[in-house]
């Protein structure tokens, strides 16, 4: 297969997702007001399930039909970091001032539960001396279940702060209808469409990733943490692009830091349908540092959070932003440099 040929693969592929990812949201926006859920939980669970399809169709595609867990794992820890990355950005369409300033607090705990489920995943991803990466049950490490119980207890605290704290304005969100014109069976016609191209484009993806790791003579965690990373959260950046349209941005942060808490949660499931033994151990140790990366720069995005600045750095971005961006370039960098 030729160098143009895989690069066309992966674009064309890159492109559907991307298309399909903003039609998913769209309707699935009109099927949570069918349906009588409110739009602040739409984003941080439904759109955030919705735009995690591409890593979960590739992350089975890779695990039980290419083969390849590093691909898997490099594509759900990498689209961790590239969330972040597009919640950096937030603060260049956000020319008020510093974007998380202007957002709901209860976003802390989208950023607490993240760091917890990102540190098991990286004691899970420690060399056999860790006393996390020894214990197995049956084939599945000991992370798997906890990452699963993580997101459980996390999708219940959040659901019941936002219950407690913004009950009316859910009440005045619900009464709001602006898609009367568009039937329900329609809506989830549409949905499941677009659903089954996202489906189909991610379970492609990672046999061309894996043609595309040996034209460039990359290994396939490199591949997995910068090119599949990137083409599977093509949805999420384009759900930010429009909720911020709309002005919407609570819901553009909210699907960006529960998108995280998914791909968690399927790196755990990837784990079970892995069936030569844990995954995380199988896989290369930089995974890890990916791992550590996403820690730091959720942290960040936390204490901006807690401090809420009022100015930007450079009346670009605010400095957290800044950094978090710096942080990105330099390991993508650092990463290329060193082919992995």
């Amino acid at each position: 297969m030729s160098g143009w040929s895989i690069w066309g693969q992966f674009l064309l592929l890159a492109g559907a997702i991307a298309y399909s990812g903003a039609q998913l949201s769209r309707y699935g926006d009109i099927l949570a007001e069918k349906t009588g859920m409110g739009r602040t939980w739409l984003g941080l669970v439904v759109l955030a399930a919705v735009t995690s399809l591409p890593e979960l169709s590739t992350g089975i595609s890779a695990v039980l039909w290419v083969h390849v867990p590093d691909i898997t794992v490099g594509d759900l820890l990498g689209a961790c970091v590239f969330n972040l990355l597009i919640l950096a950005g937030v603060d260049l369409l956000h020319p008020p001032g510093p974007a998380l300033t202007a957002t709901d607090r209860g976003h802390l705990l989208g950023v607490s539960f993240g760091i917890i489920m990102l540190g098991v995943t990286v004691m899970g991803l420690l060399p056999p001396p860790s006393p996390v990466s020894r214990l197995a049950l049956v084939h599945v490490g000991l992370s798997a279940p906890v990452l699963w119980f993580c997101y459980l207890v996390a999708m219940r605290s959040i659901f019941r702060y936002q219950r407690r704290e913004r009950a009316a304005f859910l009440a005045e969100e619900e009464e709001k209808r602006i898609y009367d014109h568009i039937s329900f069976s329609r809506a989830s016609l549409k949905f499941g469409i677009n659903a089954l191209v996202v489906v189909a484009a991610g379970a492609w993806l990672p046999r061309v990733a894996e043609g595309l790791a040996g034209l460039m003579g990359w290994n396939l965690s490199l591949v997995g943490t910068i090119f599949v990373a990137a083409a599977t959260t093509l949805p999420e950046l384009a759900v930010t692009v429009g909720a911020l349209r709309l002005g919407a941005l609570d819901l553009a942060v909210g699907n960006l830091f529960g998108s995280n808490l998914i791909n968690l949660a399927i790196l755990g499931l990837m784990d079970v349908l892995y069936f030569p033994g844990p995954l995380l151990q199988a896989v290369a140790p930089e995974h890890a540092a990916t791992g550590v990366l996403a820690i730091i720069m959720t942290g960040i995005a936390g204490a901006e959070l807690v401090y809420r600045p009022h100015k930007k750095l450079l009346r670009w971005m605010s400095a957290g932003a800044f950094f978090m961006a710096f942080l990105y370039a330099a390991y993508i960098f650092l990463s290329i440099m060193a082919k992995g």
